[in-house]
């Protein structure tokens, strides 16, 4: 048993889950041009979620290293690392930490014991599902529509496993869209009841937060970082490091095989020659 972490079906069971995304959502230009691949645009949107079994461990252990690493004269004049550039000196984030550090975070994490669920979407069909809402119903895609329904969809099947849920969502952009999370797990708990038949009434507590905030959305970002690298750059050295972390990849525009998309999990486990690589 993970420390911190009580067994099913005991009373108190609480249960942390942090969300974060990796990736973009832009699909056109200004003058409505698929510009999926072009420089800086992703070909892939995923929505993660991490269960860290010990936010309060986790967090301790993120900072003690981020102290040591700050402290060590190889990384003195790293801009990433000056505690006024916001980046590695207030919170680790993959994409902003320098290889060096990434590296040592990556050693941390698999002690942590998290369990990470991801939902990828491809934005080749993305666009497809754009243009047609635009012909058939005279609306927009939005991103926070997307960012909803792939959340709720990662979070139907975790809600009843806990006495409490506690979910932090990442912060996206200036508002912190508690209606609109909120709608999202009520969502997702009467997509699970109905279902399976159970109810998933269980008291969910909801917020937004920034990584330097909560370490669990630094866990899960790294954990986005690696799948993000292993599709869009078909390097899969990091997704390995973290590969007993990951429980559920929902690859749903893969339709290759299933219409509903081809999940890897531990009876399937996802590597490059199984993933059906990314178009844009």
């Amino acid at each position: 048993m993970k420390r911190g972490e009580v067994s099913a079906g005991s009373p108190g069971v609480v249960r942390h889950y942090y969300v974060d995304e990796a990736g973009d959502l832009t699909l056109f230009d200004a003058k409505g041009r698929v510009i999926v691949g072009n420089e800086g645009v992703s070909r892939a949107f995923m929505v993660g979620v991490a269960h860290v079994p010990d936010p309060a461990h986790a967090s301790a252990a993120l900072d003690a290293l981020r102290r040591s690493l700050l402290d060590d004269p190889y990384f003195r004049g790293v801009p990433s690392m000056r505690p006024g550039a916001g980046k590695t000196a207030r919170a680790f984030h993959a994409k902003d930490d320098v290889a060096e550090v990434r590296r040592e975070v990556f050693r941390l994490l698999p002690s942590l014991g998290a369990k990470v669920q991801v939902v990828v979407r491809r934005k080749d069909a993305l666009v497809a599902q754009a243009r047609m809402m635009h012909d058939r119903l005279g609306r927009k895609l939005s991103a926070d529509e997307v960012y909803d329904s792939l959340s709720s969809r990662l979070l139907k099947n975790l809600l009843h496993k806990a006495d409490e849920n506690r979910i932090v969502f990442a912060r996206r952009g200036k508002s912190d869209r508690a209606d609109a999370l909120e709608r999202t797990i009520v969502r997702a708990k009467r997509n699970f009841s109905r279902r399976w038949g159970i109810p998933s009434d269980r008291p969910t507590l909801i917020r937004s937060a920034f990584p330097h905030e909560e370490a669990g959305l630094q866990v899960v970002d790294y954990y986005l970082w690696a799948l993000q690298r292993l599709y869009e750059r078909n390097e899969d050295r990091y997704f390995n490091l973290l590969r007993d972390g990951y429980r559920l990849v929902m690859d749903i525009d893969d339709t290759r095989r299933r219409a509903y998309g081809e999940w890897y999990s531990v009876a399937n486990p996802l590597t490059l020659e199984k993933r059906k690589p990314l178009t844009g």
